[in-house]
């Protein structure tokens, strides 16, 4: 999922780094426009490493004003929280002062997957990168 959205942010003219939670810093989220996370679902919530990587984010509150915000998530199941790990995580970014921009038609918080995601799956993560890239643009 995470490449799918990072393909559809290059395709939008972004660049893009793809980093795994556990090796960043919150503080690299101070160079960037736009952020994208995205977390498998545990008890209908982000993982602890997200939920603990947003904690430590906390030192830089009030930095990342303005960035642009998005999210996406997997679970076993329909039903089996996508969407509260999403708003989760966009809880987190909104605090941070972030910009979220929703979807009026599907998936109107980010890209959800059950298990593995499906071609269908993959061009809704493309369009989170896209619809993320593009607005952190405008607001640039």
């Amino acid at each position: 999922m995470a490449e799918a959205v990072a393909e559809g942010a290059k395709n939008a003219g972004a660049e893009v780094t793809l980093s795994d939670v556990k090796e960043c810093d919150p503080g690299q989220l101070l160079d960037y426009d736009g952020i994208i996370a995205g977390s498998p679902t545990y008890y209908g919530i982000l993982a602890g490493e997200m939920k603990d990587f947003f904690d430590r984010s906390v030192k830089y509150h009030g930095k990342l004003e303005g960035k642009v915000g998005g999210a996406f998530a997997s679970a076993m199941a329909p039903g089996g929280g996508n969407e509260t790990t999403i708003i989760s995580i966009l809880q987190m970014m909104l605090v941070h002062g972030m910009v979220v921009q929703g979807k009026t038609r599907k998936n109107h918080y980010g890209a959800v997957a059950i298990n593995a995601p499906d071609e269908e799956e993959k061009e809704e993560c493309r369009q989170v990168g896209t619809r993320v890239a593009t607005l952190a643009e405008k607001l640039a």
